[in-house]
């Protein structure tokens, strides 16, 4: 084995800047949403574009970071970090126009932000990666705000009722996906004092 395979990766490299530009996006998206003030004008169309372009970077950092080596603690906290701040932020301005009910954006953001803090405080012990559930949860939110940024629902009122479906679906997973983290940061946190103990 090589020192290059055992070193580990740099914080400065293309897949934590990917992740960067991502959290860089965020106040474009939240003007563009903002300035159409669900007129579906071609603002809308402007917010949808950079939404899915974030959300592009988001699959492009983590593929380079997982080809290429560069996966660090900065990426695996950043990383969901910028997921919450877009998503976040789409959550709270779809409500507050009224396209979206509150009691749907606000328990996915309560959780949103209490399992960022929970890794945060768990941190010392070690890093929670993101499971296969969150990253369902992640792709279920990501399509069910697509839907809602289309500007498409007044031409074609199902669109609402699908966006409505999903968005459900992801409701249910990301509640779900909470308890399953705090039963990891548990376990983390117990395997820790174990080893500390042993010692």
């Amino acid at each position: 084995m090589t020192e290059s395979e055992t070193r580990p990766a740099s914080a400065l490299n293309i897949a934590n800047a990917l992740t960067v530009l991502r959290i860089a996006m965020v106040p474009f998206f939240i003007w563009f949403l903002l300035a159409d003030s669900a007129e579906y004008s071609w603002w809308r169309w402007a917010a949808l574009l950079v939404f899915a372009a974030a959300i592009y970077t988001d699959k492009l950092d983590g593929d380079l970071a997982r080809s290429r080596g560069l996966i660090t603690n900065f990426g695996k906290i950043a990383d969901p970090i910028a997921d919450k701040l877009l998503i976040g932020s789409a959550l709270i301005i779809l409500s507050t126009l009224g396209e979206l009910s509150w009691w749907i954006t606000l328990p996915i953001l309560i959780r949103e932000v209490g399992i960022t803090l929970l890794r945060f405080v768990v941190i010392r012990y070690g890093v929670i990666p993101a499971s296969r559930g969150g990253k369902l949860k992640t792709v279920l939110q990501t399509a069910a705000i697509l839907l809602y940024l289309l500007p498409l629902t007044p031409q074609w009122p199902w669109l609402g009722v699908v966006a409505l479906s999903v968005m459900l679906a992801a409701f249910v997973v990301t509640l779900w996906t909470g308890v399953d983290y705090i039963v990891q940061a548990v376990r983390l946190r117990r395997s820790s004092a174990a080893e500390g103990t042993a010692r």
